[in-house]
């Protein structure tokens, strides 16, 4: 068993590294390679949430390298590959032969197989690799259009602000092995007590890092820079939901601190109220869709924190499959009319209905309208939060409102048909052409499956899978399943008539949420400005400095070598010269005797005689 549980992760892993090595020489095989190694994975997937397999392998002392496919990774690893499947599905109709296909598809499946790692780990090492790689794939996929410098600008942003989280799973990483000898996720509520809080804190910044929740919130937006299906998977499944399932898989350690879960749930609050606000004041669907992903990702930290963790992975699941649809959706918007800003693509769903059906199906589902899904799996994690905090749940009901809100907005404008909609009705055709085949392909399974898991809602079916994840089950009591439906639909009608009537925001107001609050700005000042400032100052210190002490050193020796040439190599010369000058002599001599006539060979054997005896004569 411990063979498939290595294997879900490598197969994407060394599908990617072998594309992404391959180069342009691998882009004719890379949509196939990809999308075979994406229902590979899948398949696995689902074979592994059946067997829940595990294994162990040594790493460092302390600290093996452990995975394991247990409930609530079984639920995300299916949740993962079926949305990289699809997503991949997607991209092959997105990028032409003449994009860097081996390239993209192999950055999307390191991405996928660093998101498997990380939902399946048991230990820190291996987890933090997995972070790690993730993070790097992300900067790689945001700035995958590299010649243009906004794009590698957003994705430095993006790369900084979560980095700078991350340094919180380092510090929890080292106050695990002082607290308890050992870096195993499941022991970490055992930690002593200092330490316990040190380990909790650091898990708890990396998170909110990672998945983009107050005040890392911005770098969401900057993210949009890249490719549509980045934006699907990374909002949907991957990056941006493994913050939100390191706290809901380490929820014990929130609450054995008193402090922590509190903590986390006042911030998912905060953040789903603050950016679903965000969200209604965006003139640009993909940013109004990015600023719903921080707010629905808070309702999962808010779980998490409230120990609604049943109802924060429904919630999870159910965003993945909304949230990946709705990008995709964009993207087939952006590539067939050439538009994401909402004024323009007013009377997008008329021009191409079935992607205006698919859109609208996920937008209800993001506006919690009974009976889909975010509507059951939200009103879950608000059951939580009312046992913990009234507070609490009137802010997160007013959070799910706004939800209901921005939704609605956005379906309101691209179904609303703008004056030159019949005057273009030639160009809709041809651009209703171009939408089939691999990019339409996903939209109508994952608008079905927004759809039908709202029956999260039925009680038999909430205690299944609380079971299936072994949390307790969260069951919202019918008073609040009817309170939240009602103040949806009134939220969607109320928001439809609005924007038909032409209201907006008071100007000030509209520029102030639609910039994200200034939160870029301020991290710019704050932490992108200081890094590079920090970068260039070492680059002028590896010049002046370093590289200039190396050229010093060379010219030095080259120095040294010269005047080792002119003062002591020639006397040296002329003394190994002199020597054998003096054997070629001694040897000149040697060779005179040797006239080859034994009478001369006779003398000379009786004059060396003659010198022997008269030495003895003389010696005694």
């Amino acid at each position: 068993m411990s063979a498939l549980v290595w294997s879900l992760p490598a197969v994407p892993l060394v599908t990617g590294a072998a594309l992404v090595s391959a180069g342009r020489r691998g882009d004719r095989a890379a949509p196939v390679a990809g999308v075979s190694a994406a229902a590979l994975s899948l398949g696995l997937a689902i074979a592994a949430a059946f067997v829940r397999p595990s294994a162990m392998a040594p790493f460092i002392a302390g600290a093996p390298a452990g995975l394991a496919v247990d409930g609530l990774s079984a639920v995300m690893v299916v949740t993962v590959t079926a949305v990289t499947f699809a997503v991949l599905v997607y991209s092959v109709g997105e990028f032409g032969p003449e994009e860097a296909r081996a390239r993209f598809f192999g950055l999307m499946l390191l991405f996928a197989g660093s998101m498997l790692v990380t939902v399946t780990a048991t230990t820190l090492p291996l987890l933090l690799m997995a972070w790690e790689v993730m993070g790097a794939t992300s900067y790689a996929l945001i700035g995958f259009w590299w010649r243009e410098p906004r794009r590698v600008d957003a994705a430095t942003t993006a790369f900084l602000t979560t980095r700078a989280g991350d340094l919180g799973l380092y510090i929890a990483a080292g106050a695990a092995l002082a607290g308890t000898g050992t870096l195993v996720l499941d022991q970490l509520p055992q930690a002593s007590s200092g330490w316990r809080h040190v380990i909790a804190a650091g898990v708890v910044v990396a998170a909110l890092g990672k998945s983009a929740q107050l005040p890392f919130s911005f770098w969401l937006s900057r993210a949009m820079e890249g490719p549509s299906p980045v934006s699907a998977l990374l909002h949907s499944a991957t990056m941006v939901a493994a913050g939100a399932y390191l706290l809901l898989r380490l929820q014990p350690l929130l609450a054995a601190t008193g402090w922590a879960g509190p903590l986390v749930a006042w911030a998912g609050a905060v953040t789903a109220l603050v950016l679903g606000a965000i969200a209604i004041a965006q003139p640009d669907l993909k940013q109004l869709l990015a600023a719903s992903t921080c707010a629905q990702i808070g309702f999962m930290v808010l779980a998490a924190g409230a120990a609604g963790v049943g109802g924060g992975v429904a919630h999870l699941v159910g965003h993945a499959a909304t949230k990946s649809l709705l990008f995709l959706v964009a993207g087939v918007w952006l590539a067939t009319l050439g538009a994401k800003d909402l004024e323009r693509l007013r009377g997008a769903g008329h021009r191409l209905p079935r992607v205006g059906a698919a859109f609208t199906a996920g937008g209800l589902a993001l506006a919690g309208l009974a009976p889909l899904s975010l509507w059951a799996t939200k009103d879950a994690v608000l059951t939580s939060v009312w046992a913990e905090d009234s507070a609490l749940y009137v802010v997160a009901l007013v959070a799910a409102l706004l939800s209901a809100v921005y939704s609605a907005k956005a379906i309101t404008i691209v179904w609303r048909r703008s004056g030159d909609v019949e005057e273009t009705s030639r160009d809709a055709t041809e651009t209703s052409g171009a939408v089939g085949g691999w990019r339409a392909a996903p939209l109508p399974v994952l608008a079905v499956i927004a759809a039908v898991l709202g029956v999260y809602a039925v009680p038999a079916v909430a205690e299944a899978f609380a079971e299936l994840i072994g949390s307790p089950a969260t069951e919202p009591a019918g008073w609040q399943l009817l309170l939240s439906a009602v103040l949806a639909l009134a939220a969607v009608l109320g928001t439809i008539t609005v924007v038909r009537r032409g209201v907006r925001l008071p100007s000030r107001a509209q520029v102030t949420l639609a910039s994200w609050l200034g939160l870029e700005r301020a991290a710019h000042l704050l932490l992108v400005r200081p890094a590079f400032a920090l970068a260039h100052a070492l680059a002028r210190f590896d010049d002046r400095v370093v590289d200039r002490g190396v050229d010093i050193a060379a010219d030095a020796v080259h120095k040294a070598a010269r005047l080792a040439d002119l003062r002591a190599e020639h006397p040296i010369d002329a003394v190994v010269g002199a020597v054998a000058g003096a054997f070629r002599g001694l040897g000149r001599l040697a060779r005179r005797p040797q006239t080859g006539q034994l009478h001369a060979y006779y003398a000379q054997a009786a004059a060396l005689f003659a010198v022997l005896a008269v030495i003895l004569v003389l010696v005694r």
